[in-house]
């Protein structure tokens, strides 16, 4: 549970509403009727405001309300429950009649039911969490406002700013509002189905669980050779060596495992994010595949690392594990969109960085002539990179009359030609689909990265 402490308020945070000043008005002028016309029923009525006056404000409140914002500290995923508690106390020894609650949340989480001692309500039809909500407080004690609903993307969502305001003494005294810092929800990205069974271009490792192309102590049958000096007694092929008159071995490919660089183009933005259900942005696009493909290399046991492509150049160094997981889920959180006229940080790819047996898959809407050129460099290099088009395929063409769809045209056959000539420098480009999305593509890349040289001696 996360809490935020209330404000700092002055001791005298007690303003008296328009009941209190309508009864002192009303008492006043009684009397002096009473007094300039000499009648003594007038005091009679008077008294009943009078005494009820006195009395509500010998009850007068010392201490102001306290107000709490509560989030859950577990792993809250985008589409998935999600509950709030807002609590509001009364530390003094005079009871609140009303306190009046508002929340502000962000338009990403959508509330449902709200919940105030034990009695739920359905609020999706009546203004959600922003509306306020009415309770009493007795003394010494505190009022949970439970609210229950689902985020709708991924990211920090403010809860808060909460206010409270309560009357006390009848209606007579109010108090000042007493409001809360917003805190932050984080929301993970919805990972994504996807799997890839297509064995690695190059390892990066001795030992692991992919089946490389390449010959080794492993567990996946590549053929039967010569025995040759080194060979182990226990993979003979008795059977093809004694057809043979000539020993024979069984040779397998290795199991190795692998450095994976997921890297994240957020120079442009495009689309608009309808959320979990709704229509996919290029940044969603973009965090959700690679939440995807970090679980999925991540379980296999291999290195994954992060990169921005961006002003900013953040970096998340390569480990294994599920911290690691852990990690890149909150790296991805911070992911945002900036455009920037300069050239951004080419030195981030350089090989103290970025290791040449790396496999670097770049996550990119190629709505930038810089990213393309990115792309060329690192396959001239000698990098194996694959490039996931994460443009939205559904992308509307603009509502403008005029020259606007002509360009638009224009735009996607000068797109599609950097798509053709990011092919013929030998970089990939496939579009994000989920499940199955890179297995032809790694496919292809690790038989190029296993076949001879041409002009190799």
């Amino acid at each position: 549970m996360t809490a935020v402490p209330e404000r700092e308020e002055p001791a005298a945070g007690w303003v008296p509403t328009w009941a209190l000043g309508r009864a002192v008005l009303l008492t006043g002028l009684l009397l002096i009727a009473a007094v300039l016309l000499g009648r003594i029923d007038l005091v009679v009525l008077a008294a009943p405001f009078a005494l009820g006056t006195a009395y509500a404000l010998h009850r007068r409140p010392t201490a102001l309300p306290q107000l709490e914002i509560g989030t859950e500290d577990a792993h809250l995923v985008e589409g998935g429950p999600m509950r709030v508690s807002l609590t509001v106390a009364n530390p003094g020894t005079v009871s609140y009649d009303v306190a009046v609650v508002r929340i502000r949340m962000s338009p990403w989480l959508r509330v449902k039911k709200v919940g105030v001692g034990g009695a739920a309500a359905d609020v999706a039809r009546s203004g959600g969490a922003n509306r306020p909500f009415l309770t009493a407080v007795p003394t010494g004690s505190a009022v949970d406002l439970e609210l229950a609903g689902t985020p709708l993307r991924w990211g920090r969502h403010p809860v808060g700013p909460a206010g409270a305001r309560v009357a006390a003494a009848d209606g007579l005294l109010v108090s000042r509002a007493v409001i809360t810092d917003p805190v932050r929800m984080r929301i993970y990205p919805m990972t994504e189905p996807f799997e890839a069974v297509e064995a690695m271009p190059r390892a990066a490792g001795l030992v692991g669980a992919h089946h490389s192309r390449r010959p080794g102590e492993g567990g996946e049958l590549a053929g039967v050779r010569v025995f040759a000096p080194g060979d182990r007694l226990r993979r003979i092929d008795w059977r093809v060596s004694l057809r043979a008159r000539q020993l024979h071995v069984a040779a397998t490919l290795s199991d190795r495992d692998a450095e994976v660089v997921v890297l994240l183009d957020v120079l442009a933005e495009a689309g608009r994010s309808g959320g979990v259900n709704g229509t996919a942005s290029v940044l969603d696009t973009t965090v959700r595949a690679a939440a995807a493909i970090a679980e999925h290399y991540l379980h296999r046991g291999d290195r994954v690392a992060l990169l921005e492509y961006g002003p900013a150049a953040r970096r998340l160094r390569p480990a294994t594990g599920r911290r690691q997981y852990l990690t890149v889920l909150e790296w991805l959180l911070d992911v945002r969109a900036e455009s920037s006229p300069h050239e951004p940080y080419d030195q981030v790819f350089g090989p103290q960085l970025l290791s040449s047996d790396a496999l670097v898959v770049v996550l990119t809407p190629l709505l930038d002539e810089r990213s393309a050129q990115m792309l060329a460099r690192m396959a001239r290099g000698g990098r194996f990179v694959v490039a996931v088009d994460t443009l939205p395929a559904d992308l509307p063409p603009p509502k403008e009359r005029g020259w606007a769809e002509v360009a638009y045209r224009l735009w996607r056959l000068d797109r599609d030609t950097m798509i053709g000539q990011l092919r013929e420098h030998g970089v990939p480009v496939v579009r994000w689909a989920g499940a199955g999305s890179l297995d032809q593509v790694l496919r292809d890349v690790a038989r190029l990265a296993t076949a001879p040289r041409v002009g190799a001696r």
